[in-house]
């Protein structure tokens, strides 16, 4: 496996590309991660002179069997921008190596039990597509993908589906710091309901967690099936 160093709107010089190649051990990360696929750095440079003391930024992103590691860190220059990066690189990757015995025990639920785990799930029909009311006012209806939108309906440019294992709010916590992202959704091991953590100040992070209305479901008629909103 080779390190890809690129530049996004600047030149990388040879002698940033060999310490890149000192700063990222391969050998320590094989260690940490033995199915490492690829191992991406990506410099770019802000030219906001306002900016000087954060004008070179540096991602480094790892991709494995597992979830994808991303580390990136900004600073006056590109070399203090990497050593930055790879210690955030080498933090998250022990925390995964630490924690990926005690997690081979629990079951990943597949799409067939999805519902039977998460109150309001879509259920889906023969044909793998989700099971919705019959439209009896006339509007007419249209397909976005796989989403079926009534009227002009919203513009839907982006859709994703994940399968998720129950998990504690310490263990989302710890993938969305793992993953680098400022929010994670997850379903909740406790309620089985969906929820997302979020980044707030600093160290401070929120929580929101769905739940099903009881007067609202109990007023409505038994339906075939729910959508599952984040």
């Amino acid at each position: 496996m080779d390190i890809v160093v690129k530049g996004r709107k600047t030149e990388v010089p040879d002698r940033f590309r060999k310490h890149v190649a000192e700063k990222l051990n391969l050998e320590k990360i094989q260690k940490l991660d033995a199915k490492v696929i690829s191992l991406d750095v990506e410099v770019s440079k802000e030219p906001n002179p306002r900016q000087a003391d954060r004008c070179d930024r540096v991602e480094i992103t790892l991709r494995s069997r597992g979830p994808v590691i991303r580390a990136e860190a900004a600073a006056s220059d590109p070399y203090a921008a990497l050593d930055m990066a790879a210690e955030k690189l080498g933090a998250r990757l022990r925390k995964q190596h630490d924690k990926r015995f005690s997690r081979r025990g629990a079951r990943r639920i597949s799409a067939a039990e999805v519902p039977d785990h998460v109150p309001g799930a879509a259920t889906l029909n023969g044909s793998g597509l989700p099971v919705h009311e019959e439209e009896t006012d006339g509007v007419p209806t249209k397909k976005i993908g796989s989403l079926e939108v009534k009227g002009e309906g919203p513009l839907i440019v982006r859709e994703k589906t994940h399968v998720a294992s129950p998990m504690s709010l310490d263990q989302a916590l710890y993938e969305m710091e793992l993953v680098g992202h400022d929010f994670y959704l997850f379903v909740d091991v406790e309620t089985k309901e969906p929820s997302v953590v979020y980044r707030r100040h600093a160290y401070d992070y929120g929580v929101i967690h769905l739940s099903t209305d009881p007067m609202v479901a109990e007023a409505q008629p038994p339906a075939a099936g729910g959508t599952l909103g984040g």
